[in-house]
């Protein structure tokens, strides 16, 4: 069997009901940048890796990784035992899908 392939974190998105406030604190705490993608979502600039800020109701950070061959590292993800909760999808810059592992983190993969 081939050793896994690695799929490093890149991108690391934040949920708030209160879109604006959260990123003008954000703004002001830690000195990011944002990009604005639709009334809903901001995209994260300087922060040392990227991320984004949706509004939505508060969750832990989603942390997404990278992957070159999104299929290979869906196949990959399942059979190692997590459960996909949503399945491959479109989104402005690439497509991904997004699974719980074991013990609930919820985590997602994305590739452009």
């Amino acid at each position: 069997m081939a050793p896994p392939v690695r799929l490093p974190i890149d991108y690391v998105e934040f949920s708030s009901p209160v879109l604006e406030e959260t990123q003008a604190f954000f703004a002001a705490a830690f000195g990011w940048d944002f990009v604005d993608y639709g009334p809903d979502y901001r995209d994260i600039q300087g922060a040392g890796t990227g991320g984004g800020l949706e509004r939505a109701a508060p969750t832990a950070p989603l942390i997404v990784l990278k992957a070159e061959d999104l299929e290979s590292a869906l196949a990959q993800v399942r059979a190692a035992g997590a459960e996909i909760t949503k399945d491959i999808f479109a989104f402005p810059g690439g497509r991904r899908f997004e699974f719980r592992a074991p013990g609930g983190i919820a985590m997602a993969v994305w590739s452009s």
